[in-house]
């Protein structure tokens, strides 16, 4: 197993961002719904972990430092001193990380390679789907996107969106948790719907009010006591 000095040496961001506790897990990241997955998981798998507030300015996460573990310059990223073999692993996209983090805890990621794949499959649906859309929507319905004249950005993403609520809807129709038992996919999933009431202020024009089994999976998903640390020590 490599010494603390020794996993440090190999990662620049610990310059800017010194651990304080270097045998735990590093967590690069901030209060967004990307950022809080990971805070979520770290919370739900018992891991202990250690956070670095990351604001999302140029300063910082296009620094050489931020760069040098997150190529494109997103939160969140880890580095964890014991990864594989005991050697320390930096990881950087959401996804990712969440798989790994499952992986190593043997937890949150089914019991059978079957339901991993399907859990894999609603992670990415979150991934390339949920995640793109709703933020593009948010921007244009509640930030600083809503003062373009233009309608046709807002209404292409609302359609979009409403569409997505639609499919995970259905899904929700025979179960409480998006791929069987509460998953990574649930902790990717998750906090994007809860963006809808507690950031867009959209549960109206999106449809949201209308689909009580969305609105009963987030309360769910709300009520976890891991949810609720993940969201607190990114704030």
């Amino acid at each position: 197993m490599q010494s603390i000095s020794t996993w440090q040496a190999k990662f620049p961001i610990t310059g800017k961002w010194p651990p304080y506790q270097p045998d735990q897990i590093q967590l690069y990241s901030f209060g967004t719904p990307n950022g809080v997955k990971i805070s979520i998981a770290l919370e739900e798998l018992s891991l202990p972990y250690e956070v670095h507030l990351i604001p999302l300015n140029d300063e910082n996460v296009k620094s050489p430092e931020f760069l040098s573990l997150s190529p494109n310059n997103k939160i969140p990223a880890i580095v964890d001193p014991t990864g594989p073999d005991g050697e320390a692993i930096g990881l950087f996209e959401s996804a990712v990380i969440l798989e790994y983090l499952a992986a190593k805890s043997g937890d949150l990621i089914g019991s059978s390679l079957a339901q991993r794949y399907e859990i894999l499959s609603w992670l990415t649906f979150q991934i390339a789907s949920v995640g793109p859309m709703f933020s593009q929507f948010g921007f244009f319905h509640a930030f600083g996107g809503k003062d373009i004249e233009d309608p046709r950005p807002h209404d292409r993403f609302l359609t979009e969106v409403q569409r997505l609520l639609g499919v995970i809807d259905r899904r929700l129709t025979d179960r409480e948790w998006i791929a069987g038992d509460y998953s990574i996919a649930d902790i990717a999933l998750g906090p994007w719907l809860q963006t809808i009431p507690r950031f867009y202020k959209a549960e109206e024009i999106t449809g949201f009010n209308q689909m009580p089994r969305v609105m009963d999976y987030v309360t769910r998903f709300g009520a976890r006591p891991a949810v609720s640390k993940g969201w607190s020590v990114l704030s």
